[in-house]
C-alpha cells in the first residue's frame, strides 16, 4: 500500500538523511498510539507500507522518525 504523505511529513524528511538513494526508513506514529515500526517512504513523499497493514487515512500520522543505520 502507498500513501501520498503531507506537505508537512514532506518537508521535514526533505531535511533528513536518505538511508539509501531516494529513500528513508522510518517509524510512524498515529493517533491512537498505533505504531508502524518499520516502513519505506521514498523520494520524501510516498509512504510505501507492507501489504498486511492495516489502512490508515495519512491525517492520522502524529510524527514520523528516520531510523539509523544498522552497522554493518
Amino acid at each position: 500500500m502507498q500513501l501520498q504523505l503531507d506537505r508537512r511529513w514532506i518537508d521535514k524528511l526533505a531535511r533528513l538523511p536518505e538511508s539509501g538513494m531516494g529513500y528513508q526508513r522510518v517509524r510512524v506514529r498515529l493517533k491512537g498510539g498505533h505504531t508502524i515500526e518499520e516502513a519505506l517512504v521514498f523520494n520524501a513523499s510516498v509512504l510505501q507500507l507492507a501489504d498486511d497493514t492495516d489502512p490508515f487515512d495519512p491525517r492520522e500520522i502524529t510524527d514520523i522518525q528516520v531510523l539509523e543505520r544498522s552497522a554493518r
